[in-house]
């Protein structure tokens, strides 16, 4: 069924104005101080590997950005800008691009940066070995790096690719040491090597890991606030996985910054003079809820629908996240201004639910009320990462599960640790699922719904929860990669969202959060405006 999209245009600019206020540093007052180690609590799942190449989530991506590089970053208005590469420039074909490396730059184990480590770390994240997913997936279309000349690296391509700048921005695409890259994986987790502000002196697991200043540091980005080695000594970067004790210890002093607050908690912040608050929503993806399409009931679109007008997600944002985070109606997160939304596909409307499910033979009843088709119960099994989905959010899935309920459907959520989660979607024992991605860029989309976006990574992992199967969507997402037009590649991924909205296939919720708090004493924080990750080379501690 076909309904009326929100306009582009509108949603584009909208996106553009809260892509603006977002990454912005927290304003300085005075002048820089040096010294002092900064201490960081984070809530997110301690790494099993600082390594962002191996694997690729987000609580890698949180500490790398501290101590490893990208050839490119991105500004506040989403431009691309030179970082460890100081230009670049793609072939009249599109399969091919070559970046020209900054002068001087040395990995902090004493390698220099040429455009063999570039070729060493194409290589390092295609390898099986690596079991690489984020950097993997973003690289699909690189055939290889030749070394033009030592500091001249051209990327190949087996087809064009209009995303990969936006790719090689993103942390799990970090430069690093190709000395060190010839260590075991082990040696590699335990300690990578890169160009970046900080490096990694100690990891003491299920406690910290220790960062210690760069001091012949010279490659920071181009939107960087100052020049040469960072202000900080160092960084203590703790993990403190329970929420009230992380505020608890900003609030006396004991850390400085802290992330992956409760709503509550921020809200609260606000009354507090001593604490500073940045907003930083990831890019790519939205927060949703992926609908197995591969299996029954999802591979029905009526049940598809059915379920989606049945949660009452509104009243769920608003009574859990206290105004911290706003509805999406959108496959992709407010900060991409190729985003396309449409609130009239997401309503709660349970009389809708009812007769969608009756046409679609769902018309039993069990004993507990839920409805049947042929002697089976409607159960929905729905495995939640508690390590990336804070109390609000499964508290929301848990309100969610309540009106669903109202409908006929049981929804067995199934609280898992990260390893355990990760494992569940590979042997796809589930039907629902909040799996949340970051990608720069609306080419996340193809990593998300393309075809082949449901064969796993040498990870295991694969993204394409919803396990989307359609060939339009394939062809359009292909056109997509291939043009340089700017205006017809945002009419192509208008396309695809608006299949894969009309499908069904997603229940948006709202973007992914990244909120971060600090004591008015660290000056110079942001946001990176890249993956939004903390950037602490120009912070500094004004106590």
């Amino acid at each position: 069924m076909h309904r009326r999209l929100t306009s582009l245009l509108a949603t584009t600019a909208a996106a553009a104005l809260l892509v603006g206020c977002t990454a912005e540093a927290t304003p300085a007052s005075g002048d820089p101080v040096t010294g002092g180690t900064l201490v960081y609590a984070t809530g997110d799942a301690e790494p099993t590997c600082l390594d962002p190449h191996v694997g690729g989530n987000y609580p890698q991506a949180l500490i790398a950005t501290q101590y490893l590089e990208s050839l490119v970053s991105k500004d506040t208005d989403g431009e691309v800008i030179p970082w460890l590469a100081d230009s670049w420039q793609v072939s009249d074909d599109g399969l091919s691009w070559e970046f020209t490396l900054k002068e001087g730059v040395t990995f902090t184990d004493g390698t220099p940066l040429t455009s063999a480590a570039v070729a060493a770390n194409v290589a390092h994240v295609q390898d099986p070995a690596t079991a690489s997913s984020t950097g993997y997936l973003a690289l699909a279309k690189v055939t290889g790096v030749e070394e033009v000349d030592e500091l001249t690296a051209r990327i190949t391509l087996s087809s064009p690719d209009s995303g990969l700048l936006d790719s090689l921005s993103q942390t799990w695409l970090a430069i690093q040491s190709p000395t060190a890259l010839e260590r075991t994986q082990e040696e590699n987790c335990e300690a990578p090597v890169g160009t970046g502000p900080f490096m990694v002196e100690a990891w003491d697991r299920q406690e910290s890991v220790t960062l210690s200043r760069n001091d012949d540091y010279s490659s920071p980005p181009a939107d960087a606030a100052h020049t040469g080695a960072a202000y900080l000594d160092g960084i203590e970067w703790r993990f403190i996985p329970d929420s009230a004790s992380r505020y608890a210890a900003l609030q006396s002093g004991t850390v400085d910054v802290i992330d992956n607050v409760q709503p509550d908690t921020i809200v609260a912040a606000e009354d507090d003079d001593a604490i500073d608050h940045i907003d930083a929503p990831r890019p790519g993806a939205s927060n949703r809820l992926e609908l197995n399409s591969s299996v029954t009931p999802f591979d029905d679109i009526l049940v598809r629908e059915a379920f989606i007008r049945s949660a009452n997600v509104d009243d769920a944002v608003s009574s859990l996240f206290f105004g911290t985070a706003e509805r999406s109606y959108s496959a992709l997160s407010s900060v991409e201004t190729l985003g396309v939304s449409d609130e009239s596909l997401f309503e709660y409307d349970p009389d809708a639910a009812n007769d969608l499910l009756d046409e679609a033979g769902w018309t039993g009843r069990d004993a507990d009320g839920y409805r049947t088709k042929d002697g089976e119960t409607l159960a929905l099994t729905f495995p939640v990462s508690t390590n990336q989905s804070i109390p609000a959010e499964q508290s929301l899935f848990e309100q969610l599960q309540s009106t669903a309920a109202e409908t006929g459907f049981r929804v067995d959520l199934e609280p898992l640790d990260l390893a355990s989660w990760y494992a569940a979607l590979g042997e796809n024992d589930y039907d629902l699922v909040s799996a949340p991605y970051t990608k720069v860029g609306a080419d996340v989309l193809r990593i998300l719904f393309d075809t082949s976006g449901t064969v796993p990574a040498p990870s295991g992992y694969f993204a394409n929860h919803a396990q989307v199967k359609d060939p339009e969507v394939d062809a359009l997402l292909a056109q997509a990669s291939a043009t340089s037009d700017a205006g017809e590649r945002a009419e192509l991924y208008a396309e695809v969202q608006q299949r894969v909205l009309e499908g069904f296939y997603i229940l948006p919720l709202y973007d992914q959060q990244n909120h971060y708090l600090h004591s008015t004493d660290v000056q110079g924080m942001r946001a990176l405006p890249t993956v939004s990750t903390p950037a602490l080379y120009d912070a500094w501690l004004g106590r």
